[in-house]
């Protein structure tokens, strides 16, 4: 491999993986571009070196190397590191000195500079090669797998597949428990043990953990009072003029968590397989957020959290606390002891063991807590009321968080099981949803904690749990106990966003720890103290971060809404905002829209890649400028005075040339970024689908949080929308929250599919695609549910707290310039926002379809994909304008029976207020006003004006239910609604004419089979499914004599031709075979036209376009690239009749002169050629006869109550089919005229049910083979029905221009597919039915006789019985009623020879009966002498002279010309039996003797009777015997015989005659 370097802007023709370098930010800076042969996955950079890992996992260094050899100390070109040879690398990490590596086994490679231990191998100051290092326990055998490394200055970071964190090296970065170093040996960090991290990085003297986290489960850890390292009390008080602080926020200097004793009744268990995780960070161990308050030197000394201690195990008082001087100071402490065994039966009793999840203030042992809070109160005297009130927090919460069940979304329905189901799942899950506890207490708090709080009383109880940390007013506290007015709901439900798939998705419930040294605030805990061991950052819980990134100083956090948060030392502004330092984690200035998706820190600088305002991500960059020339220096004084750094961050101008930049790196002074060019546009539709699905997620974390979250901390929310309505809202709050959940987990996703593999496999949505379907089907569900309730029209007046009458927040979310819009019309569309991702998400998909092959696997999944969401956004969209109707239809309904007609679900199909129905018989002056439910249908009286008279026969099935009043409801109130058969008028204004559509209906929809006329002319046959087309259907449009006849007949999906179908266009004479979608040819399909032209291959955006076959009709053949209808575009190969050939590049179209590169073929001229076959063989690229028709079977298995083929009871199946069979004979009588009689009859037979368990006996199986010949022959039977549909969809497909030759072979393959699925029914039908190829055993005759009789049974050979075969069973069937078709495609086939073999034919029988017999070499002995004399002496025989013809074998001639009158194999083959009967019969008489035939005898005789028989189409009924024939019968007599008749053919074909 020979790399290079040159210029970023030049182009060598490379594709993926372009790595891309340079120093600093100058305008005039130009990446150098590094060429290696193969792409680059990864890059990792140190201080002065770099590792690169390449496809295939090979790894290459370059830069300074000086713990290699000297020829290769500076190395300029990257070096091949041939110790990795025969092992493929999967991940590379660079140090500042020192290299690592992680093969695809999981073991790890260390090398570079050793001299702290970084590398993990003891006496060694360097190593100059990659050297394996095991991570193993003291004394174990087992290595643990690696998934990723680290590497800093001194040390090095392992992340194993068990999620553990392993370190070696140097420094108290690493997080252990010793004081010795080097660390040579790699050990656990034991601090992390349990918990599940996601990602490590490692700083020059510092290290970060992205920690996932931990369930519920770790919050009932047992509580201790003081710190086990510093023996400090984890609570304190301080008593201050006006106020209270009591502060659990314990910080130990030693920076290791105080460690907790296990409990008695539990063994604490650390493997990986079944971790017991340490407490959440909110409520237990996990170190709270020491950010100083500036104003509060106090506050800013208290340190770190810790757990409170238990009920059992009081601690001593603080020794701020002096001894109470009041009375009541018992009572204080009593009134606790009481309100906190209240308040834990409440909870026991609201939610059974869910009182085990509560957070950390309600599920704490609180009497440490309490004793300090009544301390204080005894301390402050008269503010004793104030606290008791305070205290009342505890019940407070109980009630606001998530105990109480019915505030999640969809918690109508929160039964004990599916508490215990989602407490199963939070336990067995180790994504963390505990914070969903802190964020409803967050939102409760927040609403607590106003401006100006303090103003509201004199004295304030300030409350800093790791919990809970707002300022709490004694009056709003009074408030709240006396009856809370206001709620806080959570957003998300138990369990995030979809708990069953959290390891699927990536998760965003996340914590961010740190370790090591401080002194430049890169840790982020608010000081600059050192931390020995791991402490959680709290002030970035909650802030969904999915990436960390570490530089020498400085330390980056990225977050699911692209936010980017940075701390540590900023002398060259390399943490994006003018802090210095921070020593907590603060925002970087970024401009707004800008949305950073991964990040990578340097020596004194950051790198963000981002989403800006085209798809092409661009590169900023925050930090010191770095000249040519610069070598060292960076001190603060030097930056200064060379003023390079950077005051926010500042786009690299050059970026957009790099092309499509997959990831970014930095290390050292330098950077490097990875980029793809824009293939076929895959990676451009790629990264647009995840720059999408960011952008979107941060619209709904805006909405969530400036709208919903306000919305429902309304304190008149519950009155202004009522009980009904607010429970709405809550399931609507609670849907969004999982809604944008998973889009931030996807989107999470997205990103690190485009830093790691840009492949369309590691797509999620599309294996999961159900997931999306399901949760936007909830969501909109329950938007559609509160409209219809009015629900945005009744906020309209609370929300002018928020919005204002100018709701200029709401255009804002929306980017929308409507200027006069109400606020229930944007809050409306807000809702309904996410149904344009919906649609964005079809768009994005179909735009990857579109760079892969049609035949290939990913096409089809990312169009069923496609398919399946433009489904459901048409689907919505139905909806979204049902609801609408329903909501302006309530608005005008009468008010006195609203409240009780008004249901969520409910929405209108139609109302008859301006097209009045009546009631047969009703009264002269009767007026009736009907509205039809979804669910129900509604008589009023007396309340519409009769405008038109419509008259509306009730259906079959309502119940009636009287109720007194006449006022409303006067026949029917209730009425449910089934499926029943009708007709309905629309009128078509445009037109005028009317549309009228006669078929069946369900819940007031077009539901079933159906024919809807159009005003335009079309007429559309078939099945629909809720008001619009769906299933199979043909659409007639035109007439012969109009402008644009066309027929199409095939598969629709939401009232498009989606799937498989035929189109034939009468106007141009061609016709269409292949596969739809959205009204147009998509995927593979066939054409033929009137002209014998014949094209198969791929269509695309409704043309011709990709790999395709051409023929004509004299056998021209094209082979290769279409780019439109009939033109040739791209590499291809014309073949001519004769055989010679054209290969090379073809442009035109067709029939219209074609422009050819490339070179000609004469095979024949070459004795080497001559056998060369070039003749193409077609159906390869067409539709597989499988795929053809589905939707015509699945409309047969949901008849018989399958959902899908073969799921399902049989014998419910027989009790469809009787109910099918019942409703259509009384459909007979009622119209008599509708079937014939003998199809009455049939209905009679077909109401007895056969038999249909059991053994399947000879009688029985007769029985069947009846019984399907029956039910076949009436459409009103399910097999009737899907027999009928077949039948005309393959006359449809074969008749007219499909009548083409080059069909034959995909003809008969789609009649053996329907025997295949129609046999696959008639056994789910028949389960005890043998499958193809049983056998059935021929019945014993009489009763069992002796043991002789059996002794003889034995030794004879058994009989075979019956072989069951579908074509045996469905043939006689199927086969008549499409040998029209079909027989005109074999003869069509077969022209060419049979008018050879007719020829002769011809000219043979010209010949008298013994000169043919002599020609033909029959024997002598073998010619008749004497035939049957002619009526009207039938008894008496004349002898045979020379002149007698076609006198000769006469009996078999006539039998043998039977065969033109059969259809199925197995009858024509019956005939050629029949017909050697003859033969043999009449030899026999002549011989007077048994006769055995040898072919050498029976060949000629029968050759005689061949050509007398003068059958036209010979060749034809051969080829479908063959083609047809049971597989059963083609070694025994029937296939020996028909074996000679096919001789017989084609020896006539051959016959010299002379």
């Amino acid at each position: 491999m020979e790399p290079q370097g040159k210029s970023s802007e030049d182009d060598d023709g490379g594709e993926r993986g372009l790595l891309h370098s340079w120093r600093g930010y100058s305008c005039s800076l130009v990446p150098e571009r590094l060429l290696l042969q193969r792409p680059v996955l990864q890059v990792a950079l140190g201080a002065q070196h770099g590792v690169l890992l390449v496809e295939g996992g090979q790894v290459y260094s370059f830069g300074e190397l000086p713990w290699k050899q000297a020829q290769v100390a500076q190395a300029t070109k990257p070096t091949l590191e041939n110790a990795l040879s025969g092992q493929r690398v999967v991940s590379v990490a660079a140090g500042s000195f020192h290299s690592g590596a992680v093969t695809e086994d999981g073991s790890v490679h260390m090398w570079g500079d050793n001299g702290a231990g970084q590398c993990g191998l003891s006496g060694l100051s360097c190593v100059p090669n990659p050297t394996p290092v095991a991570l193993s326990d003291p004394g174990g055998t087992q290595t643990a797998p690696v998934l990723e490394l680290a590497c800093g200055e001194k040390h090095s970071l392992a992340l194993s597949v068990q999620r553990e964190v392993w370190a070696w090296g140097s420094g108290c970065q690493l997080g252990l428990n010793t004081d010795v170093f080097p660390v040579w040996k790699p050990q656990r960090v034991e601090q992390l043990a349990g918990r599940f991290v996601l990602q490590v990085a490692c700083g020059a003297s510092h290290s970060l953990a992205l920690v996932r986290c931990p369930g519920l489960e770790g919050l009932q850890r047992p509580p201790v009072d003081k710190c086990n390292q510093c023996n400090q009390l984890l609570y304190t008080m301080t008593d201050k003029e006006d106020h209270v602080i009591i502060s659990d926020s314990h910080y130990c200097p030693l920076g290791v968590e105080a460690k907790e004793e296990p409990a008695p009744t539990q063994t604490l268990k650390t493997s990986p397989s079944e971790p017991v995780l340490p407490s959440h960070s909110s409520s237990t161990s996990t170190p709270a957020d020491p950010t100083p308050d500036p104003q509060d030197p106090q506050k800013a000394n208290l340190t770190n959290g810790a757990p409170p201690p238990s009920d059992s195990d009081p601690p001593a008082p603080p020794k701020a606390i002096k001894s109470s001087p009041y009375p009541d100071e018992q009572e204080v402490k009593e009134y606790l002891r009481k309100l906190s065994d209240t308040s834990q039966a409440e909870t026991k009793m609201a939610a059974g063991g869910l009182h085990t999840m509560q957070p950390s203030l309600s599920g704490r042992s609180s009497s440490a807590l309490n004793s300090l809070v009544a301390s204080c109160a005894s301390a402050v005297g008269e503010r004793v009321a104030s606290t008791y009130e305070a205290l009342s927090l505890k019940r407070m919460m109980n009630f606001y968080l998530p105990s109480r069940l019915e505030v999640l979304g969809g918690a109508a329905d929160g039964s004990a099981e599916r508490v215990r189901r989602e407490e199963s799942v939070q336990t067995k899950k180790s994504s963390s949803t505990g914070d969903i506890h802190e964020e409803e207490a967050e939102g409760l708090l927040r609403r607590l904690s106003l401006p100006g709080l303090l103003s509201q009383g004199r004295y304030a109880v300030h409350l800093l749990s790791s919990s809970y940390g707002p300022l709490l007013s004694p009056r709003l506290l009074r408030k709240m106990g006396r009856g809370p007015k206001t709620r806080t709901f959570a957003l998300t439900p138990m369990g995030g966003g979809v708990p069953e798939d959290q390891e699927v998705f990536p998760t965003l419930q996340t914590e961010v720890w740190s370790w090591g040294h401080g002194e430049h605030g890169e840790l982020g805990h608010g000081d600059n103290l050192a931390r020995l061991q791991p402490l959680c950052i709290k002030s970035l819980n909650k802030k969904e971060v999915i990436r960390v990134a570490a530089g020498a100083h400085h330390s980056i956090a990225l977050t699911a809404q692209s936010q980017v948060y940075s701390w540590g030392s900023n002398i060259c502004g390399q943490l994006g905002h003018m802090e210095t330092p921070s020593t907590v984690p603060r925002l970087a200035k970024l401009s707004e829209g800008i949305r950073v998706w991964d990040a990578s820190a340097g020596e004194q600088h950051t790198l963000l890649l981002a989403d800006g305002d085209c798809i092409q991500p661009i590169i900023y960059y925050s930090g010191r400028q770095v000249k040519e020339d610069e070598e060292g220096g960076g001190t603060e004084e030097e930056v200064e005075r060379a003023g390079g750094c950077t005051q926010q961050p500042v786009l690299l101008p050059f970026c957009m040339n790099l092309g499509y930049v997959s990831s970014v790196a930095a290390g050292g002074r330098k950077c490097a970024a990875l980029s793809d060019r824009n293939v076929m546009g895959f990676i451009a539709s790629l990264h647009e689908l995840a720059s999408a699905e960011r952008k979107f997620y941060c619209k709904l974390s805006d909405v969530k949080s400036e709208v919903i979250r306000p919305l429902l901390e309304l304190e008149a929310l519950s009155s202004a929308l009522g009980p009904v309505v607010t429970e709405l809202l809550q399931t609507l709050a609670g849907r969004f929250g999982v809604l944008a959940r998973l889009t931030g987990q996807h989107a999470a996703s997205l990103t690190a599919s485009l830093r790691r593999g840009r492949d369309v496999k590691t797509l999620l949505i599309l294996d999961h695609a159900s997931i999306f379907l399901d949760l936007y089907n909830d969501y909109f569900s329950a938007v559609g549910n509160f409209f219809v309730m009015g629900g945005f029209h009744a906020l309209t007046k609370p929300s002018l707290d928020i919005f204002g009458k100018t709701p200029e927040l709401l255009q804002r979310l929306l980017e929308s310039g409507e200027e006069n819009a109400s606020t229930s019309d944007l809050l409306t569309a807000l809702f309904y926002l996410p149904l344009q991702h919906l649609h964005e998400y079809s768009r994005l998909l179909l735009k990857l379809t579109t760079c892969f092959e049609v035949s290939s696997g990913d096409y089809q999944k990312l169009q069923d994909t496609c398919s399946k969401f433009e489904a459901l956004t048409l689907q919505l969209k139905r909806k979204r304008k049902e609801a609408e109707y329903t909501f302006h239809f309530w608005k005008s309904f009468p008010g006195k029976m609203t409240d009780s007609l008004r249901k969520p679900h409910r929405r209108l199909i139609y109302e008859s207020s301006n097209k009045s129905l009546t009631v047969q018989n009703a009264g002269r002056f009767s007026v009736n006003w009907f509205i039809l439910f979804n669910d129900s249908l509604v008589h009023a009286q007396g309340v519409a004006p009769c405008k038109n008279f419509v008259s509306m026969q009730p259906a079959k099935g309502f119940n009636s239910y009287s109720k007194s009043p006449s006022f409303l409801l006067h026949r029917s109130v209730s009425v449910f609604f089934f499926v029943f058969f009708g007709e309905f008028v629309c009128p078509n204004k445009a037109l005028n004419k009317d549309d009228f559509y006669q078929g069946y209906w369900k819940e007031g929809k077009m539901h079933g089979l159906g024919t809807y006329r159009y005003a335009s002319g079309e007429v559309y046959d078939g099945s629909f499914q809720d008001g619009v087309r769906q299933g199979h259907g043909m659409l007639r449009s035109g007439k012969h004599n109009t402008s644009s006849p066309s027929v199409f007949i095939g598969q629709w999906l939401q009232d498009k031709k989606t799937g498989y179908g035929v189109f034939d266009d009468i106007t141009k004479g061609e016709k269409y075979m292949g596969m739809w979608q959205d009204h147009q040819r998509q995927g593979m399909g066939v054409v033929v036209t009137q002209f014998g032209l014949y094209y198969e291959g791929a269509f695309k955006d409704n043309k011709m376009t990709g790999t395709g076959i051409l023929l004509s009709e004299d056998d021209t053949t094209y082979e290769g690239e279409f780019s439109d209808e009939w033109t040739l575009s791209g590499k291809g190969v014309l073949t001519m009749p004769n055989g010679d050939y054209l290969e090379g590049s073809f442009s035109g179209e067709w029939g219209s002169g074609l422009k050819v590169t490339g070179s000609y073929f004469k095979p024949n001229l070459f004795e080497a050629e001559k056998d060369k076959n070039r003749a193409v063989k077609l159906g390869r690229l067409s539709v597989r006869a499988e795929e053809k028709w589905q939707a015509v079977f699945e409309e047969c298995w949901s008849q018989l109550g399958c959902e899908a083929a073969g799921h399902g009871e049989h014998w419910k199946a027989w009790e469809n089919i009787a109910v099918a069979l019942t409703a259509n004979r009384q459909q007979i009588h009622d119209s008599p005229d509708t079937l014939s009689r003998s199809h009455s009859k049939t209905l009679e037979s077909l109401e007895v049910i056969p038999q249909h368990d059991g053994p399947i006996t000879m009688e029985r199986y007769h029985s069947i083979r009846l019984y399907l010949i029956k039910a076949c022959d009436t459409p009103l039977h399910p097999l009737g029905r899907l027999v009928e549909t077949l039948v005309a969809v393959y006359r449809m497909t074969y008749v007219g221009v499909g009548a083409n030759r080059r069909l034959l072979p995909q003809a008969v393959n789609e009649i053996k597919s329907y025997l295949c699925r129609i046999f696959q029914i008639v056994r789910f039908l028949f389960p005890d039915l043998p499958e193809e190829g049983g056998l059935i055993p021929e019945p014993t005759e009489g009763p069992a006789g002796s043991k002789q009789d059996a002794a003889d049974a034995r030794a004879e050979s058994p009989k075979p019985g019956r072989v069951v075969s579908s074509s045996a069973l469905l043939l006689p069937v199927l086969l008549p009623r499409l040998y029209p078709p079909l027989f005109t495609l074999y003869a069509l086939e077969k022209e060419k020879e049979d008018d050879m073999y007719w020829e002769c034919v011809l000219r043979l029988n010209k010949q008298p009966d013994l000169a043919l017999l002599a020609f033909l070499g029959v024997q002598q002995k073998f010619w008749p002498v004497s035939i049957p004399n002619a009526p009207p002496t039938p008894g008496e025989r004349q002898p045979v002279i020379p002149t007698t013809k076609d006198a000769c074998f006469a009996s078999a001639v006539e039998t043998l010309q039977q065969i033109s009158t059969t259809f199925t194999p197995s009858d024509k083959l019956q005939v050629i039996q029949l017909t050697f009967e003859e033969i043999t019969q009449e030899v026999q008489s002549l011989l007077k003797q048994d006769f055995l035939w040898s072919m050498d005898d029976l060949f000629p005789v029968f050759l005689y009777v061949v050509l007398r028989a003068r059958i036209r189409n010979l060749g034809s009924e051969v080829s479908l015997i063959e083609d047809l024939m049971d597989p059963c019968v083609q070694h025994g007599e029937h296939g020996i015989m028909f074996t000679t008749l096919k001789a017989c053919y084609y020896q006539i074909q051959h016959e010299k005659i002379s």
